[in-house]
């Protein structure tokens, strides 16, 4: 109740109240805090996507994702190695590096899918 106290008088005095940090921003999927995470996916470095705050042209906007790869597997396979795809590539694969699970590279599909 130690907390309340100073919440209930931030209310009184017209302040507008935050949520706790532990709320605050959490993604709406796995895969998008696995894209996101600087030491995983790390996505936003290359790429522009909704939902990222770092506009980026390295690599291809992430958008209509769904449409553009109606093949789960391809993109999939893209993510895991995009080197056999194309061997000029600055995509790091992610897969053969292990830079990234199975099923962190599903979480990722799952995300972008949504985009």
């Amino acid at each position: 109740m130690r907390g309340a106290l100073p919440m209930i008088a931030l209310a009184a005095l017209g302040l507008p109240l935050l949520a706790p940090l532990s709320s605050r921003a959490e993604p709406a999927m796995p895969g998008q805090a696995v894209a996101f995470d600087r030491s995983k996916g790390n996505c936003l470095a290359c790429h522009t996507m909704k939902g990222g705050d770092v506009p980026s042209n390295v690599g291809p906007e992430l958008a209509d994702m769904k449409a553009r790869f109606p093949d789960r597997k391809e993109l999939y396979a893209i993510i895991f190695d995009e080197e056999r795809r194309n061997p000029q590539t600055v995509m790091p694969p992610f897969g053969r590096d292990l830079i990234l699970t199975p099923q962190e590279i599903n979480e990722i599909v799952d995300f972008l899918y949504t985009l």
